[in-house]
């Protein structure tokens, strides 16, 4: 009830402005209906990967991909496509650290966790390198995940797992060499006592990240890893 009020003088303080088109946010987002309503969905996927599925289908399904290749996590949340709004909400966030976005988009994802759906013990953000940390100043997927985490009330892990690898970058490489780029990239530095971990991540592209983190996370234990994006690509 106090964290209700907190929210209601707040809005009505600083009321929620549309970061797309400066018109009203509505329920505490900086997003207004009618930019809501046109946001890519990504109504139809693979509920492995998330991969978009051409053929809609009324039961969850497996792409060719996660069949053929199993990938080490079992479910992936991406409630949008890497397009339009949400690609530009999540660049302007990357590339100009316009933290605001970051808060939008776990706002939006926190929304989209299917209310059936089994709450992790805790969420993992993708550790950047050292390096790359330096360069950008931040972590937009530990931005991200700290409204998802406060939303949902589901705490943070931001010590279990380290990068120790300055890998390349993923955008011009083949999904093959994506996997060989990333391979040994991460380390766990201290034991990891949850059963249930959510990986998040900005966006998803091949899934090779997220895959060697996944294995990596049961490898050391942990029975169930789902994976939360904002975006498939």
């Amino acid at each position: 009830m106090v964290s209700n009020w907190i929210d209601i003088i707040q809005d009505y303080l600083f009321p929620p402005t549309c970061i797309l088109c400066g018109n009203h946010g509505f329920d505490s987002r900086d997003i207004c209906h009618s930019c809501y309503r046109h946001l890519p969905k990504n109504n139809q996927c693979c509920y492995q990967c998330a991969e978009i599925l051409e053929i809609p289908t009324a039961t969850p399904m497996l792409c060719g991909r996660c069949l053929r290749l199993r990938p080490a996590f079992d479910e992936t949340l991406a409630p949008f496509v890497h397009q339009g709004a949400i690609r530009y909400l999540i660049s302007s966030l990357k590339f100009n650290a316009d933290f605001k976005n970051a808060r939008l988009l776990g706002m939006l994802l926190a929304k989209h966790l299917p209310i059936t759906a089994k709450k992790p013990d805790c969420i993992l953000p993708v550790p950047l390198h050292k390096a790359r940390y330096r360069q950008r100043g931040f972590n937009q997927a530990i931005e991200i995940a700290r409204t998802v985490s406060r939303e949902l009330q589901i705490p943070l892990d931001l010590a279990s797992c380290h990068r120790h690898r300055d890998t390349l970058h993923q955008t011009a490489l083949s999904a093959k060499k994506r996997r060989k780029n990333l391979k040994n990239a991460f380390s766990i530095i201290q034991p990891v006592y949850a059963q249930h971990v959510a990986i998040l991540d900005d966006v998803m592209t091949t899934g090779s990240t997220v895959h060697e983190l996944a294995a990596l996370l049961k490898k050391a234990g942990v029975s169930k890893v789902d994976v939360w994006v904002c975006a498939r690509a």
